[in-house]
C-alpha cells in the first residue's frame, strides 16, 4: 500500500524510512508545471526531428517508451528544479552532503508503451549493500498518474528486502503510483519500481533526478554535456551537485569560487 501524501520534508523523511518512497503534492506551481511540461514535450519532439535516440540505457521497452535526455540544457525550470529546497533537505537527510546529481532524464510513457523491468537503482552498487541507501530519485509528475496510463510502479517497503531479494517475487506485490501532477514522489535507491503500461488514450511524462553519494561517477558527463552558460549561472549548490565544486575546498572547476 502508498504511504498517505506527505504534508511536509520531515514527513517524506519518515515515508521514506518506513515505505521507501514519498509522494508530496502542490510542489509545483501552475507556471513551473506548465513550463516544465511544454519543455519535456517540445524536447521530445525536437529530438524526434533530429533522429536522437530515445533510450540509449535501454531503461524501457518498446517505442512507446520515450526517454529525453540532457535535460538541464533545455529550459531554466529543470535547473531550478534539481535543487529545490525541498530535494536539497531530503537529499542531506537520506544521502548527505555533498552529493551527486547523477542524471535527470524525462521518462514519457506513449499510449500503447508497455510497461519496463522491475529493479532498484542501485543495482550497480556491489554486495554486500551497506545499511544506508546509496542514491535517491525525485520524479516530478508533470501529469496526472492514473492506474491506466503508465505511472510509475512501485513495491513498497521492499527497500528493506535486502540485496538477494527475489524480483519475481517483489513484482507480484508492485502498485502503481496514483497522484496528481505537480506532485513530488521521492524515493531511495534501494526501493523496487518500474515503469508501467500505458492502456490509455494519452501520454503521461514525469522527470526523474537521480542522485547519489560522491563517492559514485554521475551516469551523465556534465563536463562535456552542459552549455557554458549553465554552468556560468549555476548556484554553489548546484556547482557541488555537478561536481564543478568539490565541497569544503573550495575548489571550483572552470571559474573562480564565489
Amino acid at each position: 500500500m502508498l504511504p498517505p501524501p506527505a504534508h511536509d520534508a520531515a514527513e517524506a523523511l519518515d515515508q521514506i524510512r518506513e515505505h521507501g518512497l514519498a509522494l508530496i503534492p502542490g510542489q509545483l506551481s501552475a507556471g513551473d508545471l506548465r513550463a516544465a511540461r511544454d519543455a519535456t514535450y517540445g524536447a521530445a519532439d525536437e529530438d524526434r526531428r533530429l533522429g536522437r535516440e530515445a533510450d540509449r540505457f535501454g531503461l524501457d521497452y518498446g517505442e512507446g517508451n520515450v526517454r529525453v535526455w540532457n535535460i538541464l540544457n533545455r529550459a531554466p525550470v529543470f535547473r531550478d528544479l534539481v535543487q529545490r529546497p525541498v530535494v536539497l533537505e531530503l537529499l542531506r537527510a537520506v544521502v548527505g552532503w555533498p552529493a551527486l546529481l547523477g542524471n535527470i532524464s524525462a521518462n514519457i510513457a506513449e499510449p500503447g508503451s508497455g510497461g519496463g523491468m522491475l529493479h532498484a537503482d542501485q543495482i550497480f552498487v556491489p554486495k554486500p549493500w551497506p545499511p544506508e541507501p546509496q542514491g535517491m530519485n525525485f520524479a516530478w509528475l508533470l501529469d496526472d498518474f492514473t492506474a491506466d496510463n503508465g505511472a510509475t510502479e512501485v513495491v513498497p517497503g521492499s527497500h528493506l528486502a535486502g540485496d538477494d531479494a527475489d524480483p519475481e517475487a517483489l513484482a507480484a506485490r508492485a502498485v502503481p503510483v496514483i497522484a496528481p501532477a505537480g506532485t513530488l514522489m521521492v524515493f531511495e535507491s534501494r526501493l523496487w519500481h518500474r515503469t508501467g503500461c500505458n492502456r490509455s488514450g494519452a501520454p503521461r511524462a514525469a522527470l526523474f533526478g537521480w542522485y547519489t553519494r560522491p563517492i559514485y561517477r554521475t551516469q551523465e558527463n556534465w563536463f562535456l554535456s552542459l552549455d557554458d552558460d549553465v554552468v556560468a549561472d549555476a548556484s554553489d549548490e548546484l556547482l557541488v551537485l555537478l561536481g564543478y565544486r568539490t565541497q569544503g575546498l573550495g575548489l571550483v572547476y572552470g571559474r573562480s569560487p564565489r
